[in-house]
């Protein structure tokens, strides 16, 4: 035997064989124990397999519809006009054109006056080129909408019949028209492509617009032509058209998408929650990896005869480790695969369940590069939290083997071993970090979780430092709990880091969500305008302004002219190809800016760098540019910026920067020009009205209607509406974090479970003994609740505080709004952590105290 395990007369190979025929036969006893280990790594691998899968599901789910999504293989979009008769010439070379026009609009009905904000989208006979426009009748599109008897038709979401308390077949007012509402839409294919809607779709034909009157010079309109090309051609085919089409028309103006980025904002949103999702899924991990960790180390506790004999007939501790890694690994490898079969079956099942709520179809399928990932995040922290607990047991002599209990077990392996686990945890966190979307939000987290991780240590330290040190106490039920916080072997570390991960984590997400929500009703009151009025044409604008003023004598009113541009170039360098200084400020580049122009500096904004222009300037164009945007964009005074507006191209010169309080949600621009800039261009206006007392909600109703009556063309948009849906995307969002994040309370649970399931020998020990001597089982029961209290408790304000700070930096540095922390969400931390430690550890004593003392005593 002992020419074997010394490994002097065999190669490495054949020690490694040898120790894993021994691993083998030791796992023929079976897998108790290490349930709560295969359960924690199970755990985050299927969380990280399953949300990548759906993160790609619904990516290919984007790229299959792609067609229906865009409306065609390309789609050019323009704002204000229509395109040029030599660019509508070049599009007719590409193939099949549809056109469409969106914008918003006022819906009333005729006999009530009851107005709703909708999203208007007027169609051509040749809608859609891809897809289908599904009709609850199943009637026909170009039926649906025809002119019947003067009137012209319209399709409907089924929410504006629910808003308006109309039917089909009754009419309602749109713009300087009637239509009859002649179906509801059940499917809308291109609906995606539209962005985020603030009220429900209402569509006619195009020929409907002129009778409308909403499309005048300088209206907030959206022209897409969508393009079907034939045959299809393939996504390098496709880029190669569009920078044909860049090419020969440069000065169009047109926003240029293919089938290949069909929905680059919903792209986005999944990219980003996808990413926080696979770090909430690590995060459970590694509060799993602490579960690894204590059934490792309480599996070895009942294997010290067994390496005692081992050692004893030769055997080196390289031998011994070699052994229990190959169990370690094992058992790994079945919460992996376990992991992956969850992890696999979870696109299938999201499919099936949000099929309804979903904006796109999923394309469900075993993606094996997804749970490869899951594999190798579950085999290196499954890693990274073994190698140190096996790795104590290589020098460690039989005697010592025998009192680790008694010691505490505070030796720390050799330094092979401690090199070995930081190498694992440094891959494991460059992985992380080198897969993200976002790499600082990565790294923010990861270094956040890491903290929290060495923190809840030292707190556990402390807290038996601290319950060490203290006076002896009266109470025999109250000092046996504190004895028990610090004595060896003590659960203390393991509760502590269990629950403070998961806790802390949902602490931060809750305080956010309040934060949020609190600024957003607060602005509301205190801020921002009751009401935005969009499209104003400018010979309106008087006579707009005159009924305002008569109908609401007591109201602040704001005005500006309101243009849209795409910024085409920033320092001569395309927008396309301009590369940001910080990462985040992507979004000034991506499509059409509102932008205006101003004699003085406008309300709302403090200038921060630079001189504002003289009211009668007359000079170069100019530009007062966002101090936050500038600064992530790397702009500075003297730069210049070209946009496109109505076709035109313009370049200005930064002349300041201004410190903007978006939080106002009043009348704000990142671009704000010098007059002279778009001196004749045609344009709306767009106009604020807020009181500064809160108004009854008929006040604000009665405005409306009478506002919507007289100026049919107007877009009055009531903020409060707009808020409020805002707020239910929040919550939906909100709700789906926090359901998402319950995986790592999951873990955490599990951990827990794990660590008193490992405490649950010496704890029969003492209560045996304890009953002996006379102790009661309401004592004892006592004794170890106030343990398990006391140690829910510290976790409890622990997950106060860094969940606190947590969400303190996202709201105020990030988010740049004002913080409060919220005494509801303290004590609900502490109640889950309260239920949490006393509801399992007094359920895991109940069955100890049940414990036959004679048995014990004999084993002694």
């Amino acid at each position: 035997m002992s020419s074997f395990v010394s490994g002097s007369a065999h190669s490495g190979n054949q020690t490694f064989k040898l120790a894993s025929r021994f691993a083998l036969r030791e796992l023929r006893g079976g897998l108790k124990g290490f349930y709560i280990f295969i359960a924690c790594i199970a755990l985050g691998v299927a969380a990280i397999a399953g949300v990548t899968s759906v993160s790609r599901a619904l990516t290919e789910g984007i790229a299959e519809e792609g067609q229906a999504i865009l409306g065609g293989d390309l789609s050019f979009s323009i704002i204000h006009r229509q395109v040029e008769p030599d660019q509508a010439a070049f599009l007719e070379t590409l193939g099949d054109v549809s056109r469409v026009a969106t914008l918003r609009a006022m819906s009333r009905r005729t006999d009530t006056g009851d107005q709703a904000l909708v999203e208007l989208k007027a169609v051509d006979n040749a809608y859609p080129l891809y897809g289908s426009l599904d009709l609850a009748s199943g009637q026909s599109l170009d039926e649906a909408l025809a002119q019947k008897n003067g009137v012209w038709g319209a399709v409907v979401d089924l929410a504006l019949l629910a808003r308006l308390d109309v039917e089909v077949g009754d009419q309602l007012a749109l713009g300087r028209t009637t239509v009859r509402i002649a179906d509801v839409i059940e499917g809308e294919p291109d609906k995606l492509a539209g962005g985020m809607d603030f009220g429900p779709r209402l569509m006619i034909s195009d020929a409907a617009i002129p009778d409308t009157g909403l499309v005048q010079p300088g209206s907030l309109v959206r022209w897409h032509y969508r393009v079907r090309m034939s045959p299809a051609p393939d996504i390098q085919d496709l880029q190669s058209v569009v920078e044909r089409a860049k090419a020969a028309e440069p000065d169009a103006g047109w926003r240029v998408r293919s089938r290949a980025n069909a929905s680059p904002g919903l792209q986005r949103s999944i990219d980003r929650f996808a990413q926080f999702l696979t770090l909430v899924g690590l995060t459970a991990l590694v509060v799993g990896g602490v579960g690894v960790a204590n059934a490792v180390r309480s599996y070895l506790e009942t294997k010290r005869e067994v390496i005692a004999s081992f050692k004893c007939l030769g055997s080196t501790g390289g031998f011994v480790f070699r052994i229990y890694l190959v169990q370690m690994l094992i058992i790994a490898l079945i919460g992996i695969l376990i992991g992956l079969v969850l992890g696999a079956m979870i696109p299938f099942a999201a499919g099936a369940a949000l099929s309804s709520v979903l904006p796109v179809q999923l394309a469900a399928s075993i993606y094996p590069a997804e749970l490869g990932l899951g594999l190798l995040y579950g085999l290196l922290t499954a890693l990274a939290f073994a190698l140190w607990p096996l790795g104590r047991a290589h020098d460690v002599p039989p005697t010592a083997l025998f009192r680790d209990i008694v010691t505490g077990g505070s030796k720390l392996p050799r330094k092979r071993y401690l090199f070995a686990t930081a190498t694992t945890v440094l891959v494991l966190v460059a992985i992380a970090i080198f897969l993200s979307h976002d790499k600082d939000l990565a790294v923010v987290y990861i270094s956040a979780t890491a903290g929290a991780f060495v923190l809840l240590v030292a707190v556990a330290r402390l807290i038996m430092f601290a319950a060490r040190r203290l006076p002896s106490v009266r109470s025999t039920e109250l000092r046996l709990a504190i004895a028990n916080i610090h004595r060896p072997g003590a659960l203390t570390p393991s509760v502590v880091l269990s629950l403070g991960l998961g806790l802390s984590l949902l602490v931060a997400l809750a305080l956010i969500d309040g934060n949020l929500r609190r600024e957003l009703s607060a602005t509301i009151s205190d801020k921002a305008p009751s009401f935005f009025f969009v499209d104003i044409q400018s010979h309106e604008r008087d006579a707009f302004e005159a009924l305002l003023v008569q109908e609401a004598p007591n109201a602040e009113l704001q005005s500006v002219p309101m243009l849209r541009g795409r910024i085409i170039s920033l320092k001569g360098i395309p927008a396309d190809q301009f590369e940001p200084a910080e990462e985040g400020s992507e979004w000034v580049l991506r499509g059409d800016r509102g932008i205006t122009y101003e004699k003085t500096l406008p309300e709302n904004s403090k200038l921060a760098e630079g001189n504002w222009w003289p009211e009668d300037y007359s000079g170069k164009p100019l530009v007062s540019f966002d101090l936050e945007a500038a600064t992530e964009l790397g702009l500075a005074i003297g730069d210049t910026i070209t946009v496109n507006v109505l076709g035109r191209e313009i370049t200005a010169e930064i002349a300041n920067l201004r410190d903007i309080e978006w939080q106002s949600f009043g009348i704000n621009f990142v671009m704000v020009f010098s007059p002279n800039t778009f001196a004749g261009a045609p344009h709306a206006n767009l106009m604020t009205l807020g009181w500064e007392e809160e108004v009854p909600t008929e006040t604000e109703l009665a405005l409306l209607k009478t506002v919507s009556n007289t100026f049919p063309t107007v877009t009055s948009v009531r903020v409060k509406d707009a808020i409020s849906q805002v707020n239910e995307l929040v919550a939906q969002l909100a709700w789906a974090i926090r359901g998402a994040s319950s995986i790592t309370l999951i873990a955490s649970v599990l951990v827990l479970a794990g660590a008193l399931a490992a405490g649950h020998r010496s704890r029969i020990y003492d209560a045996v003994i304890l009953k002996t001597i006379g102790a009661t089982r309401p004592r004892l029961i006592l004794a170890y609740g106030l343990e398990y209290a006391i140690l829910g408790l510290v976790t409890a304000v622990f997950a106060l505080v860094a969940g606190g700070i947590a969400a303190w930096y996202v709201i105020t540095q990030i988010m740049g709004g004002s913080f409060v922390l919220m005494p509801v969400t303290a004590a609900g931390a502490a109640l889950v952590a309260l239920i949490l430690t006393v509801g399992f550890g007094l359920i895991g004593t109940w069955r100890i105290l049940g414990e036959k003392p004679a048995p014990v005593l004999r084993n002694l």
